[in-house]
């Protein structure tokens, strides 16, 4: 790395804290410089080289050149995630028309996927402000992502778990998110401290619990339970293999022109 700090883009989910809280307060801190936005935004300032890294939604990796994905780390869930849902007033096999916000790329991928190749259904897809009480007043089902989604409850409404459900298929876990750099940033040695920054949050966890309940109003012990049993922040060979189906599925729905191989910092 050069002596001026990687600019990062991340996002404040509950679900990226572990992944940027390190670079924030633990030992590599001066190292690097966080730029926060939307998921969406994220992708949309690394394609454009105005930042070296990201937390990536992860189908953006098949629609950007130049990136190389940081090892081992990652924003995964087998099931259920509890902060990707799909919504309904109707069974999934007979939604005709689903609400999504388009600012999440990978769950609206994710969730035609699932419907058409496990309900075997195609609904007609109207981008929306996410907010699930107009989403559904408008169609018959809405996408629903982030930390709301963990303090929400839904009567006489049919909620489907992505995670769960991607799981149900595919007997895989789902990739969410990762770590990306652009190549010309992506030196050998720069794994090691993203690696490092991720083990220390993880070691001061009590700590974010305490103040992401403090900026969330979610209790801490469904922070506890979100982040300790419903996420997994490694990035296995099992989701690996999760992530590789998911591009060969949404490169056979058209959502990406190719299915580049995962390529990795320091070559791993």
């Amino acid at each position: 790395m050069s002596d001026a700090p990687l600019r990062c883009a991340v996002v404040s989910y509950l679900n990226a804290v572990p992944l940027f809280w390190g670079l924030q307060h633990g030992p590599d801190h001066e190292r690097f410089r966080l730029e926060f936005m939307l998921p969406s935004k994220c992708s949309d300032a690394l394609r454009a080289a105005e930042v070296q890294a990201a937390i990536l939604p992860s189908i953006e990796y098949q629609r950007i050149e130049g990136l190389k994905i940081v090892p081992g780390l990652s924003v995964s869930s087998m099931g259920p995630v509890r902060s990707v849902l799909l919504i309904s007033k109707v069974p999934a096999g007979e939604i005709r028309t689903l609400a999504v916000d388009t600012s999440s790329r990978t769950s609206a991928c994710l969730i035609q996927i699932l419907l058409q190749r496990r309900y075997q259904c195609s609904p007609q897809v109207i981008p929306h402000a996410p907010q699930i009480t107009a989403m559904l007043r408008e169609c018959d089902a809405g996408l629903m992502i982030g930390d709301p989604a963990l303090s929400s409850s839904f009567t006489d409404l049919r909620v489907y778990d992505l995670a769960d459900e991607w799981r149900a298929m595919t007997g895989l876990p789902f990739v969410f998110a990762f770590w990306a750099v652009r190549t010309e940033a992506a030196s050998g040695d720069l794994a090691a401290p993203f690696q490092r920054s991720a083990e220390y949050a993880l070691q001061h966890l009590e700590e974010i619990k305490q103040s992401e309940s403090h900026r969330t109003g979610l209790p801490v012990s469904l922070i506890h339970d979100y982040l300790t049993k419903n996420i997994d922040f490694s990035l296995g060979e099992k989701s690996l293999e999760g992530l590789r189906t998911f591009y060969r599925l949404a490169h056979e729905m058209g959502f990406t022109e190719e299915v580049k191989p995962l390529e990795f910092v320091g070559g791993s």
